[in-house]
């Protein structure tokens, strides 16, 4: 099988890290959040593609050992505090390496739970800014600076603000899309995934197809859990091969 034999460089990788080295997920109903300040790196280079299906963007190599399904949406906290974590970055590392593609679905649910439009701002953002090549940087830049979820702080001047933080992505085309919401049919397209996929609150995992975890936990969210995540399926993968 094409795709199996990539693990064994996962399963090397991981295991080097493990060497050296509950939260409630974000549903209808608001739960408070943090601003922490800081977030990892910034990302380096990656290819950055929207699915034929128009709902989902693709980062990383398209022939990737594995996949990796992330559903967020940019008010929920508890994405924050995922995308803050150790384990979003063995997640952007494996994806940088080519060990497994991660996918990203946006919902935008809590606007209606909480009022406003923050999160179909965001989301629209973040798909002009895939039009740039910029998606995961900017990705990371707003969950970095995510405002209280309580609070509608993703206005468009604080977007745009915002995007002058990743080096590239400011321009008449970008600033233009995040003013006139051009994206709007995909921030809706986007939410109308994670209600059709059935997820229950954000962020929820799915890697290659099976759900791991709804809701964070230290099964994915610290960098052992989400290093032993990627080995456990990576042995799964051999055991087939």
């Amino acid at each position: 099988m094409m795709r199996l034999r990539p693990w064994r460089a996962v399963l090397s990788v991981c295991c080097a890290v493990l060497v050296m080295s509950g939260a409630a997920a974000c549903g209808d109903a608001a739960e408070a959040g943090k601003d922490e300040p800081g977030a990892r790196p910034a990302a380096g280079p990656l290819t950055e593609t929207l699915d034929a299906d128009g709902t989902t963007i693709h980062v990383g190599r398209e022939l990737a050992a594995g996949t990796m399904h992330v559903y967020e949406d940019p008010r929920c906290p508890v994405c924050k505090e995922f995308e803050d974590s150790g384990g979003a970055r063995v997640l952007r590392e494996n994806t940088e390496n080519g060990f497994v593609r991660t996918d990203y679905t946006l919902a935008s649910f809590l606007d209606d739970g909480l009022g406003g439009g923050g999160s179909k701002r965001a989301v629209n953002a973040l798909r002009a800014a895939l039009e740039e090549g910029h998606f995961a940087a900017y990705h990371d830049v707003l969950y970095a600076h995510q405002p209280e979820e309580s609070v509608d702080g993703f206005t468009t001047e604080r977007l745009l603000a915002l995007a002058s933080k990743v080096k590239g992505l400011r321009g008449p085309a970008f600033d233009k899309a995040v003013r006139t919401m051009r994206y709007a049919d995909f921030a809706a397209a986007s939410e109308a995934a994670y209600e059709r996929d059935g997820i229950q609150g954000t962020p929820s995992f799915f890697l290659d197809d099976t759900l791991i975890a709804s809701g964070t936990n230290d099964m994915v969210t610290t960098e052992t859990g989400m290093t032993l995540t990627l080995v456990t399926r990576g042995q799964e993968q051999l055991k087939q091969s």
